[in-house]
Order: structure tokens, then C-alpha cells, then sequence
């Protein structure tokens, strides 16, 4: 099993925010391996650093096939402010969530926001998925 450490929700990116997407989700995790997760026993998924840059695994922060159904089921959305840095011009977060966080893509945003409804401003993920 692995250590987890405590991140800010609204810094999460890439395997990190992937993995707490999938908690806030109701996945479950592997007690031995953490990275590994599945919704159903007929679903399993993993989480990686490698599967997020090479575009394996579960990553719905930055596969549209994935998180667009999140963003779907829990009537999300995601909106572009012109003129903001690029790491934080889109808003997003599912219906009902009060506000909405900020992210370099509509996907990171909407994920952001989703965990931060959902598990909080702050989220313990494994320490082996930070970059």
C-alpha cells in the first residue's frame, strides 16, 4: 500500500486529479495498490503518471470520452474566460456545487470542480502519482 498525502484540490493535475476524480466518482480502490481502481467488479482501471502523459488508463481530465460523461451525469459544465493565464481560463464544476474551479482545459477545471464538490479544498491521493 502507499503513502497518501493531503493537495490542495484546486492544484490537482494530471494522475493526481484523475485518481481523486475517480474517488469523488465512488470508484474503488486495490487495498495493495492504490493506482489500481474499478467502479464494478467487470470495470477495472488504473491511474498512473505514465498513463496520463501516454494517454492509458483512466483519465477523465484529459480524455473527453471519459470525462464527458462526467460531466454529463453530474450536468456540469465548463465555460472559457478570455483573458485570464492560460493555466486557469476555465471555470467548471457540476451542477449544485455553489462555485466553480479553475483549470488550463475545460476537462481539469470540470474535475477540479467535481472533487472539490464532492471531497473537499483539500484531497489525500498517493504519493507515487505525484509528478
Amino acid at each position: 500500500m502507499t503513502d497518501l498525502i493531503e493537495v490542495k484540490t484546486a492544484k490537482l493535475i494530471g494522475a493526481p486529479l484523475d485518481w481523486a476524480a475517480a474517488m469523488a466518482e465512488g470508484f474503488k480502490v486495490d487495498p495493495e495498490h492504490r493506482t489500481t481502481i474499478w467502479i464494478s467488479e467487470s470495470y477495472p482501471a488504473s491511474i498512473s503518471i505514465r498513463g496520463a502523459a501516454e494517454d492509458f488508463g483512466y483519465r477523465p481530465s484529459s480524455n473527453w470520452e471519459q470525462g464527458g460523461q462526467l460531466i454529463d451525469k453530474h450536468h456540469g459544465s465548463a465555460q472559457h474566460s478570455p483573458g485570464l493565464a492560460k493555466d486557469v481560463c476555465y471555470s467548471g464544476g457540476p451542477a449544485g456545487a455553489g462555485i466553480f474551479c479553475y483549470g488550463p482545459t475545460a476537462l481539469v477545471a470540470f474535475c477540479r470542480g467535481f472533487v472539490h464538490y464532492k471531497l473537499g479544498d483539500t484531497v489525500q491521493v498517493p504519493k507515487e502519482l505525484m509528478p
